[in-house]
Formats: C-alpha cells, structure tokens, sequence
C-alpha cells in the first residue's frame, strides 16, 4: 500500500495539483489586498465612504456583518473574471496551434461523387 501512495504522489497530475493550490493561495491574498487595499475604498468614496466591511445588522445579540459578505463577493468575482481570462486565452492559444497543424486535404464532394460514378459504370 505504501509504493502505491508512493507512485500516486509522484505522478505529475499530483504534483501539478500542488503547484496550482500553492499558487492560488498566493493569488488569493493578492485578490484580498487588491479588493480591500484599492477596490472597496474607491467604492465607498463613489458611494459615500462607506466601508463595507463595518457594515452589520444586529439582531439581539447576533451580528450579521454582511459587509464581509459583500467583500467576499467581490473577490470571487474577481477571481472568477481572472481565471476566466486565464481559460479563454489558453483555449484560444490551443485553436491557433490546432489550426497551424495542417490536416491532409481528401477528396472533394464531387471528386467522390466521381469515383462512385465511374466504379458503378464499370461494374455495368
């Protein structure tokens, strides 16, 4: 059981895992800063200079500070518009290499239809 925890760790889906979820924790506290640090404050200065994470509704002893959700929500979107960029430009790099590989052109339509015509009148 053992070599075969070793073999899974040493694939390289495995690895390339890791890589992707050490950069996205590093990715995800540059979205967090960006969002908190230049996002929110040009907002509260559009709105009004409200602070979205001080806002809150209490309901007896319970705070619910949906500001932290507002924040949240504009972060995902934020990396949801990025990695969206990140897939669209990859998928299109990929049909540009798929379209330089040349296919081997075949015989038209009319060629085939040719063919068949000229095996059918020999059979004849």
């Amino acid at each position: 059981m053992l070599d075969e925890f070793k073999a899974f760790i040493a694939r390289g889906n495995v690895l390339d895992m890791a890589v992707g979820i050490i950069i996205g924790a590093a990715f995800t506290a540059i979205v967090t800063s960006l969002v908190d640090d230049l996002i929110n404050p040009l907002i509260g200065i559009v709105i009004g200079g409200i602070d979205f994470s001080a806002l809150s509704v209490g309901l007896g002893e319970a705070r619910f500070m949906y500001g932290n959700f507002v924040n949240a929500v504009i972060k995902f979107l934020i990396v949801a518009w990025t990695v969206f960029l990140l897939v669209r430009t990859v998928n299109h790099a990929a049909g540009l290499r798929r379209k330089k590989e040349a296919v081997p052109a075949g015989p038209t339509e009319v060629e085939l239809l040719q063919q068949i015509l000229s095996e059918l009148k020999t059979r004849t």
